[in-house]
């Protein structure tokens, strides 16, 4: 039976390292103490797996028999491992260029104690090439072991829907490679073996790799779009979730809608994309376009907001604003890449008084990442402009009518207050 070692306990490794651990034995690595004592009480904060499911699999010791889950940060713990899957983040830095060192880091961390026969498996977004070319040199260099001879590897990108409770990881279709075609059907198998929603094969490592990264580009291409209609439509006074509710009765319209485009996976994986393609020389002018414009909503959202404001002669310097959520999407906790930010930056410029209320998000993870303050509890006052900026179900019982002043203006950024809202994106 397959020993398995998942890198990296987040949103893609726990529920992954869960659901494996019902049908084998599984060692859950991550260098972040605190997160593995967490996990090893059998809470998860990211509210990924149900503290329930995660119990009935979690394992107070690594010497596990059939199946069942246990959580380190001991390297050690996963020396006897036969299959390693890395499910770290690939981010980018404020040039928007890709980091890729947590993924050299646990490629260390796996060829210290990789054996012959022994496969790695990489769920991380990269670039088509990144397995082969940067990683694969890594495990044979920490390792002393020969790719393909000794040791192989496959790459089945993850396509985890943070706060999804219906698209769960073996409920959505996964595509598998491996570095022979050999490998890949025992890869394939491996999740197969597991995912309910069938898989597929890729002949190729670079073409999995590639599938992944196309994904979330062709959906932030789609949403710059709605995004700049929602621009064009502003400027002629026109509704544009109107104008979207009308065009998708027809049967090909593609439902996307406006708004702010953050996140671990739509705002940062164009660019890696972009990163290759120039370096064979090519300069993507759709992909990094679409970025543009979707980068550059926050900025423009927060415009808005203020016109509204001063059309309702409400001073702006020392107005009081609330904003209702910083989490990057409607009910989960995930604050990563929230572009919620862009707007609170923007009119802090102003010199406006903020309050940011979001029951989801954690306000010590929110200062600690963007140095700002959040509160759980929704504050007991009124303000001169409410800002909804996410979607929360416990957000659309409020009554915003008796949060705001005389004057106060609410902008609904998601569209989903209807009547309630003066305007909305």
């Amino acid at each position: 039976m397959p020993k398995i070692a998942i890198i990296g306990l987040g949103y893609v490794g726990l529920p992954l390292a869960r659901l494996f651990a019902v049908k084998y034995p599984v060692i859950g690595f991550d260098i972040n103490k605190e997160r593995v004592l967490e996990l090893q009480t059998g809470i998860d904060s990211t509210l990924e797996v149900d503290n329930n499911a995660l119990k009935k699999v979690i394992s107070n010791t690594p010497n596990l028999s059939n199946t069942g889950l246990f959580c380190s940060n001991n390297p050690e713990h996963i020396k006897d491992c036969t299959h390693y899957i890395v499910t770290v983040p690939t981010p980018v830095d404020k040039n928007n260029r890709p980091i890729l060192t947590p993924l050299y880091k646990s490629s260390e961390t796996v060829g210290k104690v990789l054996k012959k026969g022994d496969i790695v498996i990489y769920e991380s977004t990269v670039y088509p090439g990144v397995t082969e070319e940067e990683c694969v040199p890594i495990l044979e260099k920490y390792s002393g072991l020969k790719f393909n001879i000794d040791f192989f590897v496959g790459y089945s990108p993850e396509r985890i829907n943070p706060g999804d409770k219906e698209h769960t990881v073996d409920k959505i279709l996964k595509v598998t490679s491996g570095s022979t075609p050999e490998i890949g059907i025992e890869v394939d198998k491996l999740y197969k073996s597991v995912i309910t929603a069938g898989t597929h094969l890729a002949p190729t490592i670079k073409v999995a790799e590639a599938a992944k990264v196309i994904e979330n580009s062709q959906r932030d291409i789609n949403i710059a779009f709605v995004n700049e209609l929602a621009k064009i439509f502003n400027l002629m006074g026109i509704d544009t979730h109107n104008v979207l509710e009308a065009a998708g009765t027809k049967w090909n319209f593609l439902p996307f809608k406006p708004g702010l485009v953050g996140g671990h996976c739509i705002g940062v994986d164009p660019y890696y994309l972009a990163q290759k393609a120039q370096e064979f020389g090519y300069h993507p002018e759709i992909i990094l376009s679409g970025r543009r414009l979707n980068d550059g909503m926050g900025n423009y959202i927060a415009s808005e907001i203020v016109k509204l404001m001063i059309q309702n002669d409400i001073k702006i310097k020392g107005a009081n604003i609330l904003i209702l959520g910083i989490t990057f999407k409607e009910n989960c906790p995930d604050v990563r890449n929230t572009k919620v930010v862009d707007v609170i930056r923007n009119l802090k410029t102003y010199s406006a008084n903020l309050d940011i209320y979001d029951p989801w998000a954690s306000p010590e993870e929110v200062y600690k990442e963007y140095n700002l303050e959040t509160s759980k509890k929704l504050p007991n006052k009124t303000y001169d402009a409410i800002v909804l900026t996410v979607a929360h179900k416990d957000f659309l019982t409020i009554d915003l009518d008796k949060l705001k002043n005389k004057n106060g203006i609410i902008y609904d950024v998601k569209g989903v207050l209807k009547s309630k809202a003066n305007k909305r994106l």
